[in-house]
Order: structure tokens, then C-alpha cells, then sequence
């Protein structure tokens, strides 16, 4: 087998062992997602400049729409790849329909997670971390192959970079400003 197959039949293997694990694989995979999305949110209104607020939503959203609404549906459209539950004929612990390859979720959120690490190294090792357990955890539903994970994580950092090179003066300008405005407040 390939390394796709053999990573996805030892975690996946792990399904039904324990309902707690289960339970928490579901979790991570259907609804961590919408906790990075109200973290990164606290974060944007926790700045205290309303120009730095709208410049790091306004990149985060660029490289998230490029990411996850531009690039993933042009591969998906010139390349289908089904679900681990489709080409193994078993039901997933949660339902997704569509092209595996790469994944949506991946990247979406590791262009956050760049976006993110950008400005703030702490919160963004945090969000790398926790984008990379939802990954995992999509590959123990059965709705992604190992592959797909990585192929959301190129994905999501070339968007990012992308965009940082897009709007490279407006962000210097607010790294600029956030420090000055931290050795203010320190």
C-alpha cells in the first residue's frame, strides 16, 4: 500500500475502539473550526487601532477566500479524488460530500493560521497546532486522506504568502505600528 492508505488504516482503525475518543475525533474534525473562527475574531477586536483591525481581517480574508474558494475549487474542478469513506465503502463518523483533494478545511485554516502567525507568533503557533489536530481528526472520520491534509497546508501558506506579498506596505506598516503601540502600552 502507500503511505496514504497505511496512515489512514491505522488511525482510522482506531474508530469504535473507545466512544470517547470518537466523540472527540468529531469534535476536533466538525466543530474546533468554529472556535478558531471566534478566537481569530477576539483577536482582530482585542487591537486597539481600528486600521490594524480591518488590514489583518482584510489579509486573513484574502488568503483564506484565494485559498480555500479559489485554489482548492480549480484543483477539485480539474481533479476529483473521492473521500476515504467513498473508496472504501464505509460510513464516515460524519458527513461531508465532494472531492477530497485537497482539503477545504486545511486550507482555510492554515492560510489563517499564517495570516495569524504573521502578527502574532503566540496565537499563531496555536492555531498551526490546533488546524493540524482538525486535520488529523478529519483523517479518523474517514472524510480525508493524509495527503489531502497536506495538500490543504500548501495550499493555505502559498495563499497567504500570496497575499503578503499583495499587500506587502500595508502590513509592514501595521507590524510597524503594533510594536511602536507595544513598547507604549509595556
Amino acid at each position: 500500500m502507500n503511505l496514504d492508505g497505511d496512515f489512514f488504516q491505522i488511525v482510522h482503525s482506531l474508530v469504535s475502539k473507545s466512544g470517547f475518543l470518537d466523540g472527540l475525533a468529531i469534535f476536533f474534525a466538525q466543530y474546533l473550526p468554529y472556535l478558531l473562527v471566534l478566537v481569530f475574531l477576539a483577536l482582530i477586536f482585542k487591537r486597539r487601532f481600528w486600521k490594524e483591525r480591518f488590514l489583518i481581517f482584510a489579509a486573513a480574508a484574502l488568503a483564506v477566500v484565494f485559498s480555500r474558494g479559489l485554489i482548492t475549487e480549480v484543483i477539485r474542478f480539474f481533479y476529483y479524488r473521492p473521500r476515504p469513506f467513498e473508496a472504501l465503502k464505509f460510513s464516515s463518523l460524519i458527513s461531508e460530500s465532494g472531492g477530497s483533494f485537497p482539503s477545504g478545511h486545511a486550507a482555510f485554516f492554515f492560510a489563517l493560521s499564517a495570516a495569524i502567525f504573521y502578527f502574532n507568533k503566540k496565537w499563531g503557533y496555536w492555531f498551526f497546532v490546533l488546524t493540524a489536530v482538525n486535520g488529523l481528526a478529519r483523517v479518523f472520520v474517514g472524510v480525508h486522506w493524509l495527503s489531502d491534509i497536506l495538500g490543504g497546508l500548501i495550499v493555505g501558506l502559498v495563499s497567504f504568502f500570496a497575499v503578503r506579498i499583495l499587500l506587502k506596505n500595508q502590513l509592514s506598516s501595521i507590524i510597524k505600528t503594533h510594536k511602536l503601540s507595544e513598547k507604549h502600552d509595556g
